[in-house]
């Protein structure tokens, strides 16, 4: 039913996708706005850090079952998996979606089946749908012919955790959110070729509030440990031991608090529904805040370390104190830095006018808004010997055993708990 597939975004979600689906058998077109993302899957390669997806891309590339264009293709089946960032305001921003629409619909056929994969506001789906309708004329869609249209759309979330998406693309449950009962049945057929998880049908509203409840629901839990931290930092208590201790109650299962809350999901989503119902999402947008600010009280107390470190050495400028942030990306063990609170924190200490050592082994080279600041991408062994004051930002597993690297005057802000 579905023989070539179009992928369209070939990103964190989109690349992974695109290879499950070719390693299946599926002949996929791969399509992304920027060159070098394409010149680099058609050579074999990978432009972002995935587990295994290195080995499964050069497979499916070499043997011809995947390609990557800047230009759509005709194909059964298209998946459009592009970024929805928000704007000022945190509005959402569905430009991306839009673009993909105007790219795709001249290659459309009667018979296709178009799936937006992209975490999205209520009625996203439907919009898409009439940016399509408006660009094909010639053609049906579901909100004027139901079942019978030549076009049928549905929204299909994606669930997966970074560092675990191709294991998470086949073993998780996938919600299929149709805009008709045909459409959901056509996405349950697609999706099959490589889910082994169920595929839940509902409606495509439905299935657009589901992804953004899941990540407000740990936006949430991830608050009240954040402002956890604080309270504790306040009294001089071991939240990590409290939180440890809180944990042995038998309906308790309070998260791990850390930098802020970062990464293209958690970050945004739970603005879309606070931007849908302000009135309603109270707790919602509170939980927000209190992730938002993490950062700041970070800063505070890499601030308090700085002066401490100038007051114990009184020769000593602002420029003489070297500061470790060890961390960039937004969670362990990835490279994305997309809305890392790391990055925001390790910026503004950049702003300070001390010396600033980045410790990211994800990455090869600084992004553009730190290269331009006194801030230099170090090594964990010479960052520990160097610095004055030591920032722990994010969990990595290259970091484990940092106390005993530790210089005996360094000052240690750990907020991850490593």
């Amino acid at each position: 039913m579905f023989d070539r597939i179009s992928m369209v975004g070939l990103g964190y979600i989109g690349l992974p996708t695109a290879a499950l689906f070719a390693a299946h058998g599926t002949r996929v077109i791969g399509v992304d706005v920027s060159e070098h993302v394409v010149e680099t899957i058609n050579a074999g390669k990978i432009h972002l850090v995935e587990p295994d997806l290195d080995g499964v891309v050069h497979k499916v590339v070499s043997e011809g079952r995947l390609h990557a264009t800047l230009t759509p293709e005709a194909a059964d089946a298209f998946i459009i998996a592009v970024p929805t960032p928000f704007n000022d305001g945190f509005e959402p921003d569905l430009s991306y979606i839009a673009s993909a629409a105007k790219m795709i619909a001249p290659v459309l056929q009667r018979g296709n089946l178009i799936v937006l994969e992209s975490t999205s506001p209520i009625g996203a789906t439907d919009q898409m749908a009439e940016w399509l309708a408006e660009a094909r004329p010639d053609l049906t869609f579901p909100q004027s012919a139901g079942n019978d249209a030549d076009i049928q759309v549905a929204h299909c979330p994606e669930r997966v955790l970074p560092g675990h998406v191709l294991s998470e693309l086949i073993e998780n449950d996938r919600i299929i959110g149709g805009m008709t009962q045909q459409a959901s049945e056509m996405a349950v057929a697609l999706y099959k070729k490589v889910v082994r998880g169920d595929c839940v049908i509902t409606d495509a509203r439905t299935a657009e509030m589901c992804k953004l409840t899941e990540n407000s629901s740990r936006d949430v839990q991830i608050a009240f440990a954040n402002e956890l931290s604080t309270i504790c930092d306040r009294f001089g208590i071991d939240v990590w031991e409290l939180i440890s201790l809180a944990n042995r109650h038998p309906r308790v299962n309070i998260l791990q608090p850390g930098a802020g809350v970062g990464g293209h999901c958690i970050a945004v989503d739970p603005w879309f529904i606070v931007s849908s119902a302000p009135e309603e999402a109270r707790l919602i947008r509170t939980a927000r805040e209190v992730n938002d600010a993490k950062p700041d009280w970070v800063l505070q107390k890499g601030k308090d370390a700085v002066l401490k470190a100038l007051a114990n050495d009184t020769s000593r400028t602002m420029a003489d104190i070297k500061l470790a942030c060890l961390g960039l990306a937004f969670k362990p063990d990835i490279d994305d830095l997309r809305e890392s609170p790391a990055l925001r924190i390790t910026r503004e200490f950049g702003t300070l006018g001390c010396q600033v050592l980045a410790v990211e082994p994800h990455i090869d080279k600084l992004p553009a808004n730190l290269a331009e600041l006194p801030v230099k991408l170090a090594k964990l062994d010479e960052a520990l010997e160097e610095a004055d004051i030591v920032c722990v930002l994010v969990r990595h597993s290259a970091f484990s055993g940092l106390r005993s690297k530790l210089q005996p005057e360094s000052q240690l802000v750990d907020v991850v708990g490593l």
